[in-house]
């Protein structure tokens, strides 16, 4: 017998449910601050990248310096290696700093190897611009402490595929070591640079790369607010120490490198002005950042983002840093005239 109006309600399609204005609000939030997170790091790594390629160049446009053959391309890959070691450095740090739960996925073997392939550019720019075979290149002072640096990636990358994270502190330590003879030569008592450098190139790794490993924490536990700050402040603690290691470390380079009379007129005091604006800035963001989190405000994960992207650019200037020529040539110039 067929059914009528008056016999009940009618059935319809069973629909699902639709979600909580709440749930939905986080989702909006969650995709803005996708895309903000994604133009932050495509921006940061346009300017790195036109910074490594041009920088060294337009520091020494008008001061009479030597151009450097393949600066860019040697900035570029030295920016690849100084980044990796960050990466690796911080991720080591990160994992044992990390509240209890899960962990972002690995990214160190991936970082090894892009510090190897680093350093191995580096070898094959080195016999292009001395018009010498590889083998030869090899023989070279600079080319025994790349070849440290590559092997000591490639050492790392095996402890990160064989799931022995620990272990790979050990090669790294040779790469800091290789990278602190050979990117900071000092003219006079070399091997007082080359301890500052030591002390110095671990410190700037382990700022940036914790802070993006705390980041990446940070993103993982987004749905547990407490979790979330307790990852940045984790991380916050020995931050200062590394500033600290830094500040000191840094000025001490600085005036044993830099002469006074050529802050202005030397390609290397020039780059040094703007990597310490972008320092000071990313000390104020910082600042920020910790003030937030103090408050419990879940926000104070956007001014440590942006702490993040000027951390990149100065990673790709402190490389070209390491490129321009000695400025106690232009001081030694000055005073001869």
């Amino acid at each position: 017998m067929a059914a009528t109006p008056g016999d009940g309600p009618a059935v319809t399609p069973q629909q699902s449910p639709a979600p909580a204005p709440g749930r939905a609000a986080r989702r909006r939030a969650a995709r803005r601050s996708a895309r903000r997170t994604a133009a932050l790091v495509l921006t940061s790594g346009l300017i790195a990248l036109l910074a490594a390629l041009f920088g060294g160049d337009l520091a020494a446009r008008g001061t009479g310096e030597l151009k450097v053959p393949a600066a860019g391309a040697t900035t570029v890959l030295r920016t690849a290696v100084l980044a990796a070691l960050a990466v690796h450095l911080g991720e080591l740090a990160g994992a044992r700093l990390a509240p209890p739960g899960a962990l972002p996925r690995g990214w160190s073997l991936y970082a090894a190897l892009a510090g190897a392939a680093g350093s191995a550019g580096q070898i094959a720019v080195l016999a292009e611009v001395s018009a010498i075979d590889m083998t030869t290149a090899y023989g070279t002072r600079d080319g025994r402490l790349l070849l440290i640096t590559a092997n000591g990636f490639l050492a790392a990358a095996g402890c990160a595929a064989l799931r022995r994270p620990g272990l790979a502190l050990l090669p790294l330590t040779a790469v800091v070591a290789a990278e602190s003879v050979r990117a900071h030569p000092e003219q006079y008592t070399p091997e007082i640079g080359t301890a500052l450098t030591a002390v110095h190139l671990p410190a700037a790794s382990l700022w940036a790369g914790g802070l993006l490993y705390a980041l990446r924490l940070m993103w993982l536990h987004r749905a547990d607010r407490p979790a979330a700050l307790a990852a940045l402040a984790r991380y916050a603690r020995p931050a200062a120490w590394l500033l600290a290691a830094l500040a000191l470390t840094g000025t001490a380079s600085t005036l044993r490198k830099l002469p006074a009379d050529v802050v202005l007129t030397s390609a290397y005091g020039r780059v040094l002005i703007v990597k310490l604006l972008l320092v000071a800035l990313a000390c104020a963001l910082a600042l920020a950042a910790r003030r937030r989190m103090l408050r419990g405000r879940p926000d104070a994960r956007n001014p440590a983002r942006a702490e993040l992207a000027v951390l990149a650019v100065i990673v790709a200037v402190s490389a070209v840093m390491t490129v321009v020529p000695d400025p106690h040539w232009v001081s030694a110039r000055l005073g001869i005239r």
